[in-house]
């Protein structure tokens, strides 16, 4: 573990959070789909830990400040300091007095990383257009100047101007029969992360699933947004019984258009799901779920860093496995938990064995950086060991108290540590030593104790591989009962390299290329990239162009351009990066090297 750096700092933020603290947002927006922009004043309450502090640091990346004023409608000094290219902008605000209120005026840009702007010709019912942000990890500050940081929790209101006929929603209390008369109000009254402030825009339909939940959709995708997604007030019950009453009232969804970057967004009171998931057949639904358990670790319990962030992911994403368990049964659950394991052992390979701790060592470098298959996978299995070690029953207890400890509190990997060598390990001592505890945190790779995740239900997907791989035709393998995790598992256990003959054979029978399940047709898209066999270069094209969500393009285009296909990436990413969400442009221009 290294004294390197200051654990309890916040290396992605200006903000001077630990002198003075915004407690509160009052936020007015007015949104012009014509101009690419929002026109918005933050009014922020302060709370000053320092009483002789006399400057707020606030966050930006690309935005216009017009004036700022204190609680008065006095002018106030500020200076804007040159732009660090991952970071944005300090804004330094001169305070005169210790007072209760800044506002900034100010507009955002048409480039903004938080925000998406699409035409109407890119959502689905091609009649008006849609606007949707993606505030983590540090693009709130590209739309809202604030403090940037999961360290400032904030309550906050907003008054949001729209075209008339559009609706307008946020990671906020919405109200599904308001008019659609240009202006809606929103309240949050309970704090929050500033990463996880949302808006989205357009032409919006509401489905109610049950008492707390429902989904926003455009009309075309309604139906079947509210048929796939009609276990979640069940999912929200099981949750509860878990870890407490669910702590956000209402547990509402947005399915946003299939540029969003990611699978889903926890945003409380409305998270953000992609279209991807609407498979028809319930499959993909654990990211939902994975969301849900958001609620608790993430949203009521947050990283205080993003090097912190394995608290979030890892314990969400354990939390998924029990919630699919108790929905969708014990096989489905076990099935995940090999495919996660999947991920990590791929990335296992290809990183550099000192990056394979928990902590995600981001300090210097892009908090996207963060979000891998060791926040994500490798800590979910620390999480499932502990569970192994403790039973089931005493570990549930520890999960309960430690949400409840820290309930609306934003913690560090080392407040972690410092709490479980006061439960934990002292509770039981007989089953999990702190150089255990420490060796799966901070040690790299998995612990030599560790044993993976295994499922009796992949034994038949094991036999028909083997079958084929002897000489066995495609079409007598019995594959008729496999579910998603089985096609997917099957696919990546194939070898590394195979024929074209092969790939012909297995494509013909199963119809690979055609799948309409995203997971399923990702992962073979990737296999045949790997043995170049071209036939599937049109479907992909056409999914590319089709499909922003990060988890797909980022591997895709990874493997294209191992694979030599220089001059399809660029006919591809030519065609697909306008629609594209500005953050996963970023990164793609980047590691493509691509100059526009």
């Amino acid at each position: 573990m290294s004294n390197r750096w200051d654990n309890n700092h916040d290396y992605h933020s200006f903000s001077n959070v630990d002198e003075v603290a915004v407690r509160h947002l009052a936020l007015t927006l007015d949104v012009d789909f014509s101009a690419k922009l929002l026109s918005g004043i933050a009014e922020l309450s302060l709370e000053f830990i320092d009483d002789t502090c006399r400057e707020l640091w606030l966050d930006l990346r690309e935005l216009s400040i017009l004036k700022v004023e204190d609680d008065n409608g006095q002018p106030l000094n500020y200076q804007i300091d040159r732009e660090d290219p991952v970071l944005g902008q300090r804004l330094n605000i001169s305070l005169q007095s210790a007072t209760g209120k800044v506002r900034v005026h100010y507009l955002t840009s048409p480039e903004a990383q938080g925000l998406q702007w699409l035409s109407p010709e890119q959502t689905s019912g091609k009649k008006l257009p849609f606007l949707f942000s993606q505030s983590q990890p540090i693009n709130a500050r590209s739309w809202i100047p604030l403090q940037d940081t999961p360290k400032a929790r904030i309550t906050f209101e907003a008054e949001v101007t729209v075209p008339v006929g559009m609706r307008a929603v946020m990671s906020a209390l919405n109200d599904a029969d308001a008019g659609l008369n240009g202006r809606f109000s929103f309240a949050m009254e309970k704090p929050m992360p500033t990463h996880l402030l949302a808006i989205a825009v357009g032409e919006l339909g509401f489905g109610k699933i049950g008492a707390r939940t429902g989904v926003y959709a455009e009309p075309e995708l309604l139906d079947a947004a509210v048929k796939e997604f009609e276990d979640t007030e069940q999912m929200v019950e099981i949750a509860e019984s878990l870890l407490g009453p669910y702590p956000w009232g209402r547990y509402d969804m947005i399915v946003l258009p299939p540029s969003f970057p990611f699978g889903g967004m926890e945003n409380p009171r409305l998270a953000f799901i992609t279209p991807t998931l609407i498979a028809g057949d319930k499959s993909l639904v654990s990211t939902v779920a994975h969301e849900l358990a958001h609620s608790w670790t993430g949203n009521l319990v947050s990283n205080a860093t993003w090097r912190d962030l394995w608290l979030n992911e890892g314990f969400t994403t354990y939390f998924t496995n029990r919630i699919v368990e108790a929905v969708f049964g014990k096989e489905q659950a076990e099935l995940e938990v090999v495919i996660e394991y999947a991920r990590l052992k791929e990335e296992l390979a290809t990183t550099e064995v000192e990056q394979q701790d928990l902590p995600a060592n981001v300090q210097r470098q892009d908090p996207n950086d963060a979000f891998n298959r060791f926040t994500y996978d490798k800590a979910s299995m620390f999480v499932h060991d502990l569970e192994k070690r403790l039973g089931r029953q005493a570990f549930d207890k520890f999960l309960y108290r430690y949400v409840q400890h820290f309930a609306f509190k934003a913690i560090t990997t080392e407040a972690f540590v410092a709490y479980a060598r006061q439960t934990l390990l002292v509770e039981h001592k007989d089953k999990i030593s702190e150089a255990e505890l420490l060796e799966w945190i901070y040690g790299y790779g998995m612990p030599p104790y560790f044993t993976p995740p295994q499922s009796d239900s992949l034994d038949k997907v094991d036999e028909a591989l083997s079958l084929w791989l002897k000489g066995a035709a495609a079409e007598s393998l019995v594959t008729q009962e496999w579910r998603v995790h089985h096609w997917q598992y099957f696919l990546n256990s194939l070898p590394e390299v195979l024929s074209q003959t092969q790939l012909m054979e297995l494509d013909e029978c199963f119809k690979l290329t055609e799948s309409t399940n995203a997971e399923i047709a990702c992962d073979w898209f990737r296999i045949a990239i790997r043995n170049h066999y071209d036939p599937v270069l049109p479907a992909l094209t056409k999914y590319l162009i089709r499909i922003g969500r990060g988890k797909f393009v980022r591997p895709l285009f990874s493997e294209l351009q191992v694979a030599g296909y220089h001059t399809e990436i660029k006919q591809i990413y030519g065609k697909a990066r306008q629609g594209y969400h500005p953050s996963i442009v970023v990164q793609l221009d980047k590691s493509l090297h691509y100059r526009p």
